[in-house]
């Protein structure tokens, strides 16, 4: 499970102090999928890196699996992550000239598989996502919402025990988006993980478990009047 106590992250900037996350407590159960919702600029992203071992708070703790992650040196962050967690990002972070097969295949690569035992293990989770018959096409030769499908193959190809997704659907159409939000709502239901999404798309929230919303850094539980307005149109 993945677990925030009191977090709370902030930053300086021209003097002042930037609360990117305040005294935020959330915990995400084995198979639930979790939003949290807010504008950009909201503390949406710092979250996740605090989540991911990327970021150590302030003061509180970010918790996997009792592991505190903050406490975590370098070297056992990147294990984390690499181990333990995929990452689904809104710009997908495909290298453009590598095919599919070889960008799915790639976080399996840094961890010292080799490149025949990486693809094999990759492209089932390509069949996975519907691209079986584009694994050797480059980003340049898909469509941005396949693009996205091989960043969620790439993140599930490790077999994590996490998933979290940073604006997944930010820059797809709405119906790329759903399709999006569907596929990976299907997956994690299949994998029994927890996935935190952080989102300012109202239509992410017809697909999860529970919803958040995070304002200026703090966080409600449940949807504040502005956001269940726009989840409502």
């Amino acid at each position: 499970m993945l677990e925030l106590r009191q977090v709370a992250k902030h930053y300086r900037a021209t003097g002042e102090v930037v609360r990117a996350v305040d005294d935020v407590s959330l915990a995400v159960a084995p198979g639930e999928f979790v939003a949290v919702y807010g504008p950009s600029g909201s503390g949406k992203t710092t979250l996740l890196l605090l989540a991911a071992a990327l970021l150590a708070p302030d003061r509180g703790s970010a918790r996997f699996d009792g592991r505190d992650l903050g406490a975590l040196s370098p070297g056992e962050a990147a294990r984390y992550r690499r181990s333990d967690v995929g990452f689904v990002f809104q710009s997908f972070h495909l290298m453009p000239a590598a095919t599919a097969l070889e960008n799915a295949a790639l976080k399996l690569l840094s961890e010292g598989m080799s490149l025949e035992a990486a693809q094999k293990r990759a492209r089932p989770w390509l069949e996975r996502v519907g691209l079986g018959a584009r694994v050797g096409h480059t980003p340049r030769e898909l469509s941005k919402g396949e693009c996205q499908r091989v960043a969620i193959a790439r993140a599930f190809a490790n077999e994590p025990r996490l998933l979290l997704a940073d604006e997944p659907t930010g820059n797809l159409d709405s119906h790329r988006s759903r399709e999006i939000l569907a596929l990976m709502r299907a997956i994690c239901d299949e994998r029994r993980i927890p996935v935190l999404l952080v989102t300012h798309d109202p239509e992410a929230l017809t697909y999860v478990d529970r919803a958040c919303t995070l304002r200026d850094g703090t966080l409600s539980h449940g949807l504040d009047a502005e956001a269940a307005g726009a989840a409502s149109t």
